[in-house]
């Protein structure tokens, strides 16, 4: 397309923009804009803050806001810590203070009750009746497990089964299988077999067993008389070394382990030993007592105390 100009030829409209372009190098506008500032330059109007300076100095404001949350955060969180760490210092303060006390006190309990013991053992022994009924308390003791034996026996561990190196061949570790772990019911078995052999006394990682004793299994913990012990378990059994070994060998809970043991890999191994000590256990708490009598409705050679039935017949 052309045009036709005066005192020329034909022109190009890209050659007439292009003359525009260059003759007119700022944009009306901004040329009104920049006439208007030096006006009000000149005339000493200062000039309202543009709408970008505003987002600058709402950037400006909302970072030092944010300086500042930060900040008190901080600063509270780290107050937060001292006071914890001071509350568990102190804590464990008292811990540690009560668990002296507690062990100054048990070692008091138990050199009193050493006392005692003797006290009563010299004046039972002093008439034959006394003696009897001395012999007759050492054997309830015995049985009640409050009193520490020694002698020969046998030893017998259960431990875990070892994790599979196979499975992890760089570092030479696995993960342990929770069917090779040494459940209750495991200790329950062994522990069942020697009282069954014959044996006198019985302790599990020298906690020892009473008629009450319980045997549980509590999470990842065994627990024997409510404490736990761990892994190894070893049973230390007081009796006739060469009785309880064909005994206990012989007996049904040993086969039913054998074959668990063979089964997981768990380490099950026995040994006569010449001479294995146990402790005392707990002391049983008295709830329930009742008193020797003669008395009317009552049989004086019962040492219960309970009336003797009537055997007239007829009632």
């Amino acid at each position: 397309m052309t045009t036709v100009t005066r005192g020329g030829g034909p022109r190009s409209m890209g050659a007439s923009l292009l003359d525009q372009v260059l003759a007119e190098t700022v944009d009306p506008a901004y040329a009104q804009a920049a006439a208007a500032r030096a006006e009000r330059a000149a005339a000493g109007v200062v000039a309202p803050p543009s709408r970008g300076r505003w987002a600058q100095v709402a950037v400006a404001l909302t970072m030092a806001v944010a300086g500042v949350l930060a900040a008190v955060t901080y600063d509270q969180a780290a107050a937060g810590a001292q006071g914890r760490e001071e509350v568990r210092a102190v804590l464990v303060a008292d811990i540690e203070q009560d668990s002296e006390t507690t062990d100054v006190l048990a070692a008091q309990l138990e050199e009193l009750q050493v006392q005692v013991t003797a006290a009563r053992d010299d004046e039972l022994a002093a008439t034959s009746d006394g003696r009897r009924a001395l012999d007759a308390l050492t054997d309830a003791e015995l049985g009640a497990a409050v009193l520490p034996v020694s002698g020969p026996g046998l030893l017998v561990t259960l431990a875990n089964a070892e994790p599979d190196a196979d499975s992890d061949p760089v570092g030479g570790a696995g993960e342990e299988d929770p069917r090779g772990r040494v459940r209750d019911g495991d200790l329950q078995l062994v522990v069942n077999a020697l009282w069954a052999a014959g044996a006198e006394a019985v302790a599990i990682n020298g906690q020892r067993l009473g008629p009450t004793t319980a045997i549980r299994f509590a999470g990842e913990a065994v627990l024997v008389d409510f404490r736990p012990v761990t892994n190894p378990y070893l049973i230390s059994a007081i009796g006739d070394p060469d009785t309880l070994r064909s005994r206990f060998l012989g007996s049904p809970e040993v086969g039913a382990l054998a074959v668990i043991s063979e089964s997981f890999g768990l380490r099950f191994e026995f040994a006569q030993e010449d001479e294995l000590a146990v402790p005392a256990g707990s002391s049983l708490e008295l709830r329930a007592a009742r008193p020797v009598s003669g008395g009317s409705g009552a049989d004086a050679g019962d040492p219960t105390g309970v009336p003797a039935p009537d055997d007239t017949p007829g009632g």
